[in-house]
């Protein structure tokens, strides 16, 4: 195992805090899917899971790779689902751990509004939705788009 791949892996423990700062491609979006992955292995109710990108493409890939992992654990046989979480960093893999890996991805397409992987500046609009009166804007507001913005300002 390579030293990059041994930090990932403690990167994406659920039980550390974790800051990531690193180059496009580097294997940010990895740590973060592998962390929300284990968050939801050790039984952590996905309603309570905020995920947070600058982009909705990241935002968006984040989303995908995580159902593609919980889908392919649903239907994974044993001996590689074990291999593949135990690669993960989780160990203790009895028999309950891992029906509990086979069932995430149900329990995430069943999720009420779904698994909230959003852009900082989704959440803060929704922030800014859910407590108008107390950060000083309208209850009505809208937001502008890059479209609308342009045609706002000056030449």
């Amino acid at each position: 195992m390579t030293d990059a791949f041994a930090r990932q892996i403690a990167a994406a423990d659920p039980a550390r805090n974790t800051w990531l700062s690193a180059n496009a491609g580097s294997g940010k979006t990895r740590v973060l899917t592998d962390r929300v992955a284990r968050l939801l292995l050790n039984g952590v109710d996905p309603t309570r899971i905020l995920c947070l990108t600058y982009t909705k493409a990241a935002a968006t890939e984040m989303q995908n790779r995580l159902f593609q992992r919980l889908g392919e654990w649903a239907m994974r046989p044993e001996e590689a689902l074990r291999r593949e979480l135990s690669d993960l960093g989780e160990g203790d893999l009895t028999p309950d751990r891992l029906a509990r890996a086979r069932q995430l991805f149900a329990r995430a397409i069943e999720t009420p509004g779904g698994l909230r992987i959003q852009t900082i500046h989704s959440f803060c609009a929704s922030l800014l939705r859910r407590f108008p009166l107390e950060a000083g804007v309208s209850p009505a507001f809208t937001e502008l788009d890059d479209r609308a913005a342009r045609l706002l300002r000056p030449d």
